[in-house]
C-alpha cells in the first residue's frame, strides 16, 4: 500500500494542480536535462498550473551529475529569488532527481521538491526514498543527502520515450527488489515483456517495486538498518560503474548493478549457501539481457579501491548486503581485503562473473 504522496496518475494535469494548490508554494520551478527538455517537458509546458513555473536545463548525462552542475542549479535559484517555500519540481531520471533533490536540500537550508520521474530507473529508485547527491571525485554519490520529496508522481507515458538500454538499467533495481521480496514477484519479472514499459504488465510491477522500495525506507528513512537491504549488487555494482567512466566505456547505471548482483550472489552462494540454481538463472538472464561487462582482471585492483570508498563501509571492511535466498537477507556482511581468504573470494567473484559473461 502506496502513501498519499506517492501517485501513479492518468491525469497529470490535474494531479499537480491538486498537490501545488495544497502546497501553495511562493514560486514553482522545474528542473530538467537536455533530453527531458525534448521528450518530457512538452507534456507538462502547457499546465496552466506551471504557468509562471521558471525552468533550468542541465546537461544530461550521469557525468554531468557533479559539483559544476549542482552551482548551475544554486545559481539559478539564487537568481530567480527562490525561498523556503518554493518548490522544484524535478523532471527526469534519476541523475535529475538526484541533482535537483541535493540543491534544494541545501538551497536556503532546503525547499520542497517534487520528482516527476521520467525513467523506470528513476521511478523504482532514485525519486523514492529521499537519497539525493552528486558525484565526486570519480566516485558514485560521493557527496549528498537524505530529503524526502513532498510527492512523487508517475506517469506511464513518460516511460514511453525511453530506448531499450534505459528501460533495462531501471529494469535491473526492479529484479533486486524480486530477489529482496518474494519468488512470486521475481518469477513475474523474468516473464515481463521488457519492450513494453508504459504497457500495464509492466506498470503494475513498476508500482510493485516502488511498494517494496517505500515498505523498506519508510522503516529506515537514514539507512541504519534494514534500508542497506537495498544497496544489494550496489557495492560491486558501483566499483564497475565507476571503472566504465574511468576507462571510458561508461555503461548505465543498471546494467553495472546487474553484473554486481551477479558477483554478490556468487559471495552469498559460496558464504550463506544461496541456491545454485537460481544463481545460474539470474546468470542466464543477465548475460542474454545485459551482456558483458567492460573490465578485465587487469582492472581488479581499480575495482577493491573503488569498493573501499562506498558509503556502506564502517570500518576498514567492505560493506555487502548479501542473501541466504529470496527475501531472506544478511545485512553487513563484512570483507577485508587484508585478509588473504576475503580478497581471493572477491577476485573469485569477479573471475565467475567474467567467465558466466563469457568475456
Amino acid at each position: 500500500m502506496l502513501p498519499d504522496n506517492l501517485l501513479f496518475t492518468d491525469a497529470l494535469e490535474s494531479t499537480l494542480a491538486q498537490l501545488l494548490e495544497t502546497y501553495a508554494p511562493q514560486q514553482r520551478f522545474i528542473c530538467c536535462d537536455t533530453t527531458t527538455e525534448i521528450t518530457c517537458l512538452p507534456y507538462i509546458s502547457e499546465f496552466e498550473c506551471l504557468r509562471e513555473a521558471k525552468l533550468i536545463v542541465v546537461p544530461a548525462g550521469d557525468d554531468h551529475k557533479n559539483v559544476d552542475s549542482l552551482a548551475l542549479l544554486w545559481g539559478f535559484l539564487s537568481r530567480e529569488g527562490a525561498t523556503r517555500h518554493s518548490v522544484l519540481i524535478n523532471l527526469g531520471g534519476g541523475m535529475v532527481t538526484d541533482l535537483g533533490g541535493f540543491a534544494a536540500a541545501t538551497f536556503k537550508r532546503g525547499m520542497d521538491v517534487i520528482n516527476l520521474p521520467t525513467t523506470i530507473l528513476g521511478a523504482v529508485d532514485a525519486a523514492v526514498g529521499g537519497k539525493t547527491g552528486i558525484n565526486f571525485n570519480g566516485l558514485k554519490n560521493e557527496v549528498g543527502s537524505f530529503h524526502q520529496p513532498k510527492a512523487v508522481v508517475f506517469y506511464a507515458p513518460f516511460f514511453a520515450t525511453l530506448d531499450q538500454a534505459n528501460c533495462l538499467s531501471g529494469f535491473a533495481e526492479m529484479l533486486k527488489h524480486g530477489l529482496l521480496s518474494d519468488a512470486a514477484y521475481l518469477d513475474s519479472l523474468f516473464k515481463l515483456d521488457l519492450s513494453q514499459p508504459a504497457a500495464p504488465a509492466f506498470l503494475d510491477a513498476v508500482r510493485r517495486s516502488v511498494e517494496i522500495k517505500y515498505e523498506i525506507t519508510s522503516q529506515d528513512p537514514h539507512e541504519k538498518g534494514l534500508r542497506k537491504a537495498l544497496n544489494l549488487g550496489h557495492t560491486m555494482g558501483h566499483a564497475i560503474e565507476s571503472l566504465s567512466h574511468h576507462i571510458q566505456q561508461p555503461v548505465l547505471h543498471g546494467y553495472a548493478i546487474a553484473w554486481g548482483m551477479v558477483c554478490e550472489l556468487f559471495l552469498a552462494h559460496c558464504m550463506l549457501g544461496f541456491p545454485a540454481e537460481l544463481l545460474k538463472r539470474m546468470n542466464r538472464f543477465v548475460k542474454e539481457t545485459y551482456g558483458t561487462p567492460p573490465l578485465t582482471c587487469a582492472d581488479y585492483p581499480y575495482l577493491f579501491d573503488a569498493m573501499t570508498h562506498d558509503k556502506k563501509n564502517e570500518s576498514k571492511g567492505l560493506n555487502f548486503t548479501l542473501l541466504y535466498d529470496i527475501g531472506d537477507l544478511h545485512l553487513n556482511h563484512v570483507l577485508h581485503l587484508d585478509k588473504i581468504t576475503d580478497k581471493a573470494l572477491l577476485e573469485t567473484s569477479l573471475d565467475y562473473l567474467q567467465d558466466t559473461m563469457g568475456i
